[in-house]
């Protein structure tokens, strides 16, 4: 029988309320895996970018790649100052803030006060950085790392180091903790020793731990190296000499410096009392970070008497063999009193040197007038500063007054009234030394080219130089009864001055206080260095320069002249011929041998 169209329909209907509820839960599925699918493909569509954006900002993060720190050496490539990787050790407060357990753990670790360490953290809740620990070795910042504390990272940082220690503090100077220059050359360089910080990107976990490394934004540029002027070995031993003598004489400091004649390089500089740059902390008279040969001014006292010489002589009025009557050894100027330490009686201009008379250089400067002497110390570089950069550079006081009182004429002309620092005396008579030429001084080391571009400027004439430097020879001769015999050195002629000053107090100049200066130029034929050395209030019944710092001069030169392997050019005949006879002797032998 057939069924109508309406009997059809009737069953259908029956059957599907009879099988509601299936029917029912099998649509509910239906929709849901639409809804489903409709959302899967809409965030793989339309919002892949924004999701892949949050987990990025969860997992991928941009850490600063540090830069490492340009080296710092001698002329010779010795390490002054180098940059070595360590790791600072931070937490993030906002993830440890509340687990005083964690902080108690990592404060034991440290061997800090868990109280001051979890008050600390508390007090930067808000933040997400703060140091714990810098400039750790990597090895220990590794195990704290291992012990999986949650938001304790560790950051890679450069630490700076000084493999010299005292010998080269104050003319290297040193960086802070952040790695800037904070003196010395490393501070006047800092822009050139500082590299240039890079970013890279890293996947971390939700503890912190790099996972992976993605790619490198930027590059990190280290900074460039600096090569200094000094001779490590030269500034070694005029270190230990220079603080053997500070330390005998109880003075209150001392500095010295080396320049070479002819390119102006400081070869060594050194000063008494001195600091260890790798424990500033305990640093509390900061006096002891000045670069003292740089930054202190001091009366030069009789060492300017050259300049005095050079000023008459380039008058025309004095010669070298000019008499000046220096009896009987004391005068008087403006009812100020003028002394010799003893009366001298008659000398010539030459033997006023030698004999370093304040009667002679006054009576001089008396008939010349200050002006010469002024303009001629003007021109070897006084009142001027020597342009190394150097932080805290001194110019020195070079008095210009309206009209010259003959007390102050006087005065001038035997080193009171002015004010120079080592370096400037240095600079100055390395004019004497190289034929009336004045040029720059360089705290690094110059190459061939730069040497050539030097800019010399002919100050004095090389006549009067070389006048002035055989004069200067007469002060370390015995046979010439010169002030500072104790500056000679075995196989060299030495050329110099001593200086003796006394020092400014509150009331004026005091009577027991003194400064003691030499300036010595070796060898004396054909000067190569200038050597400055300054003992201020030596203690002790000894304080002129040709006693305290003559022998300083003596003993670094000597060392010098070994170091800069400078030949001998006061050889004794006999020893001379000597030395050509055990030479020959060698070389027959050697013959034979063959």
């Amino acid at each position: 029988m057939t069924l109508s169209w309406c009997d059809m329909t009737s069953r259908r209907l029956n059957s599907f309320f009879k099988y509601w509820r299936l029917n029912t839960v099998l649509f509910a599925m239906f929709l849901y895996v639409l809804a489903v699918g409709w959302n899967v493909s809409a965030l793989h569509i339309w919002k892949r970018d924004f999701l892949q954006g949050e987990g990025d900002a969860r997992t991928i993060r941009t850490v600063p790649l540090v830069a490492n720190r340009g080296l710092i050496t001698d002329r010779n490539g010795e390490p002054l100052a180098v940059s070595t990787p360590v790791k600072s050790i931070w937490v993030n407060p906002k993830q440890i803030a509340d687990k005083p357990l964690e902080i108690n753990r990592l404060a034991q670790e440290f061997d800090l006060n868990p109280e001051v360490l979890a008050s600390n953290i508390a007090n930067n809740a808000g933040r997400e950085f703060l140091y714990i620990k810098r400039r750790l070795p990597p090895a220990e910042a590794d195990r704290i790392l291992a012990l999986e504390i949650e938001g304790v990272y560790a950051q890679n940082e450069y630490q700076r180091f000084y493999p010299q220690g005292e010998v080269a503090a104050h003319l290297v100077g040193f960086s802070n903790i952040d790695d800037i220059g904070q003196e010395g050359l490393e501070l006047t360089y800092d822009q050139w020793l500082r590299g240039i910080p890079g970013k890279r990107q890293v996947m971390r976990d939700r503890r912190g731990h790099i996972l992976a490394e993605l790619n490198t934004i930027e590059t990190a540029q280290p900074g460039k190296n600096l090569e200094l002027s000094i001779d490590f070995r030269l500034q070694n031993i005029a270190y230990r000499e220079l603080k053997a003598e500070f330390i005998t004489r109880r003075a209150k400091s001392a500095s010295i410096v080396v320049l070479d004649v002819h390119t102006g390089e400081v070869l060594a500089m050194a000063n008494q009392p001195s600091y260890n740059p790798h424990n500033k902390s305990k640093i509390t008279d900061f006096s002891l970070l000045r670069n003292r040969a740089i930054t202190d001014v001091f009366e030069p006292g009789s060492t300017i008497k050259a300049f005095t010489i050079a000023a008459a002589l380039e008058t025309g009025i004095f010669k070298a063999d000019t008499v000046i009557e220096t009896s009987p050894g004391w005068m008087m100027v403006s009812q100020k009193t003028i002394k010799d330490i003893v009366n001298y009686g008659t000398l010539n201009v030459a033997r006023v040197i030698t004999k370093s008379s304040n009667i002679g250089s006054t009576k001089i400067a008396l008939e010349i007038g200050a002006e010469p002497i002024r303009d001629l110390l003007e021109r070897v570089g006084f009142g001027q500063i020597t342009g190394t950069g150097f932080p805290g550079e001194r110019a020195g006081v070079l008095p210009n007054p309206r009209r010259w009182s003959r007390i102050q004429t006087a005065t001038l002309s035997y080193g009171y009234g002015l004010s120079v620092t080592a370096l400037q005396l240095a600079q100055a008579y390395s004019v004497i030394a190289d034929g009336g030429v004045r040029k720059p001084v360089s705290l690094v080391k110059l190459d061939e080219s730069a040497i050539a571009a030097l800019p010399r400027e002919q100050v004095l004439s090389r006549d009067i130089s070389q006048q002035i430097l055989s004069m200067l020879a007469t002060v370390v001769d015995p046979d010439q009864g010169g002030s500072a015999t104790e500056a000679n050195i075995d196989f060299y002629t030495v050329a110099g001055k001593t200086g003796t000053s006394h020092v400014v107090g509150e009331f004026g100049y005091e009577a027991n206080l003194h400064n003691s200066l030499f300036v010595g130029l070796v060898p004396a034929t054909k000067p190569e260095i200038v050597i400055v050395v300054i003992v201020n209030e030596p203690k002790g019944d000894e304080h002129y320069g040709g006693q305290v710092a003559a022998p300083v001069f003596s003993r670094v030169a000597a060392g010098a002249m070994r170091v800069l392997n400078i030949a001998p050019d006061d050889v004794p005949l006999n020893r001379a011929r000597e030395s050509n006879r055990i030479v020959e002797l060698n070389s027959n032998a050697e013959l034979s041998s063959n």
